[in-house]
């Protein structure tokens, strides 16, 4: 685990803290979208949001403002991917992060892989989003992406206690270790196909124009509006 003065680069998972805020129906759609430099700020206002719990959940350490506000200012979107959720007002209420490490850096999968790269997976989840199914299809495509990306290790790493990402990584099967308070889950992807290559730029172009109407209906919302003398 991390001292308080380091900000791992190593995503952790977070969901912690019960449900809160609006409730969710039953078939509330889930847009994930890549996330870019353009998001990074909406990240921040993320990332600073999460309450001590969930921080220490995500980044395995209760990290002050300061340092998530570094965490954040680090992120290499050339180096990584990342994906996001966004609701109705244009807050990010979900995040996954998806970083490549070489294989010979992760002595767990030496053997797991002939690929010269493996990916690990972390999440966090807004309090008010909780119980939406986000951090599942967060989850899921982290690794269509890493399936179409020739990546076929996909590694976590939480707290033991984080029940909620235990229960994720089993229904997805991956295989789970558990040592001094933490869990390590890892999972085998099959190859990619014609159909997951389609899947994930099909998803992607539907989150792109969900966003693009979500942020159209809030620029004319705030301008009828400021017709009307509101503030």
């Amino acid at each position: 685990m991390n001292s308080p003065a380091t900000v791992s680069p190593e995503p952790l998972l977070s969901m912690g803290s019960p449900p809160s805020g609006e409730p969710a129906g039953p078939h509330t759609a889930v847009r994930v979208k890549e996330l870019s430099e353009r998001d990074r700020r909406r990240m921040l206002m993320h990332f600073l949001a999460l309450v001590d719990s969930d921080r220490l959940l995500r980044f395995g350490t209760v990290l002050p403002d300061e340092l998530v506000t570094r965490y954040v200012q680090k992120l290499d979107f050339a180096r990584d991917t990342l994906f996001g959720v966004y609701n109705s007002k244009l807050e990010l209420i979900g995040v996954g992060h998806l970083a490549f490490a070489p294989r010979d850096a992760m002595p767990l999968f030496a053997e797991a892989t002939t690929k010269e790269l493996v990916a690990e997976f972390g999440l966090s989840v807004s309090a008010s989003a909780r119980s939406m199914g986000i951090g599942t299809k967060l989850f899921e495509r982290a690794a269509i992406h890493c399936r179409n990306g020739d990546v076929d290790t996909l590694y976590m790493h939480c707290l033991a206690s984080n029940h909620t990402m235990i229960r994720i990584a089993r229904k997805a099967g991956m295989q789970i270790h558990r040592s001094h308070g933490e869990a390590d889950a890892y999972l085998k992807l099959v190859p990619a196909n014609p159909s997951s290559v389609m899947q994930e730029a099909v998803e992607e172009q539907v989150a792109q124009f969900d966003y693009t109407l979500k942020a159209n209906t809030r620029a004319a919302v705030k301008w009828l509006n400021s017709l009307r003398g509101v503030k």
